[in-house]
């Protein structure tokens, strides 16, 4: 007899060991945006980009865009980098990260430390549901120059007046509970904030773990596995400061490459955890299989 077809299965959550942390990458959701240019790689010619998505096997003309937030254990704390879209994201297929955290076996009251890589809406959403905290008994963390330059507002064009709003909305009510960070900082034990400003104006990065055993949280460094890596110079929409954002980029993606250190992208495809390589003129995505468990 016929089998009912199911539809497309994807794994929501992964965990893996870093030193003496626990380190959890939780999948809020994702899009489907019907275009590649624009928002990536706007300076491309259409051509060359149909040839970077047929090197790889993707389709030129949509793709899939995912939103992976961080869950972090240090043993003294549980750490959550970046809360999602919460209900108020664009799509049904967005905002599940608490109840995909229940999976992981967390709660949202077990959170510590809610910490912000910066504050474009699928980083910052889901810290309010309904009216109340996501994360009732978290304290939480910004970079100090993200802060500053969203609560003075120069500089950016219209199209960011959405993010402004949310910022003043959801983020400036928590600035008595908030830890203003400087690069080098210690986050958390074990957890040491990195500069990566461009994507955002104060746009940061977490390196976790132990010694040599580390993973770095790269937030927006890169937004795309293909057209952001393979081609990191390429422009995108989603760049606050793209010519600084394309530096930053080159700047880490050299120095993960050089290191070995496998690193989160919030954009990777799930479950997010590779090894960036380099390839030709750019860097190539290898996602890890088992190392992390090994």
């Amino acid at each position: 007899m016929p089998a009912e077809m199911k539809g497309p299965l994807i794994p929501t959550v992964n965990r893996f060991a870093v030193g003496s942390h626990e380190v959890t990458a939780v999948l809020d959701g994702w899009v489907v945006p019907e275009a590649v240019k624009p928002p990536l790689c706007l300076d491309l010619k259409d051509e060359d980009i149909a040839a970077l998505a047929a090197e790889n096997h993707l389709p030129e003309d949509r793709y899939e865009h995912p939103f992976v937030p961080t869950v972090v254990n240090t043993r003294d704390e549980l750490v959550l980098f970046d809360v999602g879209f919460g209900n108020s994201g664009p799509a049904e297929s967005v905002g599940h990260l608490r109840d995909r955290m229940a999976v992981a076996g967390y709660a949202p009251e077990d959170v510590d430390l809610v910490v912000f890589t910066h504050v474009h809406p699928d980083h910052i959403l889901g810290v309010m549901i309904d009216g109340a905290p996501a994360f009732p008994n978290a304290r939480y963390a910004i970079g100090t120059v993200e802060y500053d330059s969203w609560k003075n507002g120069v500089g950016f064009p219209d199209t960011r007046k959405p993010t402004q709003d949310a910022f003043e909305r959801l983020i400036v009510p928590l600035a008595d509970q908030m830890t203003f960070l400087d690069p080098g900082d210690t986050v958390g034990a074990g957890i040491t904030a990195v500069e990566a400003f461009g994507h955002s104006p104060g746009h940061m990065m977490f390196m976790v773990g132990d010694g040599a055993d580390q993973v770095l949280i790269m937030g927006d460094l890169a937004v795309h596995y293909v057209f952001s890596l393979q081609v990191p110079e390429a422009r995108v929409f989603f760049d606050d400061d793209p010519d600084k954002a394309i530096a930053t980029r080159k700047r880490v993606l050299d120095m993960v490459a050089t290191d070995g250190i496998p690193v989160i992208g919030h954009h990777m495809p799930f479950p997010s955890l590779g090894y960036i390589e380099r390839k030709g003129g750019g860097y190539k995505w290898e996602p890890a299989s088992y190392q992390m468990r090994l």
